[in-house]
């Protein structure tokens, strides 16, 4: 597994959901990307091992709502809650 950040590399999918804190452990993660209901770059994703980097469009259902990131940075570590809510807050 890659664990590179920054600007450059790649990260597995299901690491990245809990670094994003968009699931609280990889089992949740692994379970909401085998679900089907994922893309990456408009492609349905359904193996946990698939790798994301800077430029790749994620999107997925998340609170009851339909989110569309695009990842600018990989996160070194888990983000805080406050470190979170401030990232999710400039896409709005």
């Amino acid at each position: 597994m890659n664990s590179t950040s920054g600007e450059e590399g790649t990260m597995r999918l299901d690491r990245l959901l809990v670094f994003l804190r968009f699931a609280r452990t990889r089992s949740i993660a692994k379970a909401m990307i085998l679900s089907g209901r994922m893309r990456l770059n408009s492609t349905r994703i359904t193996k946990i091992s698939c790798e994301v980097g800077v430029g790749d469009v994620l999107t997925l259902a998340y609170r009851g709502e339909i989110c569309v990131a695009r990842i600018e940075k990989l996160p070194d570590r888990r983000l805080s809650p406050s470190e979170a809510e401030r990232a999710w807050s400039r896409m709005a």
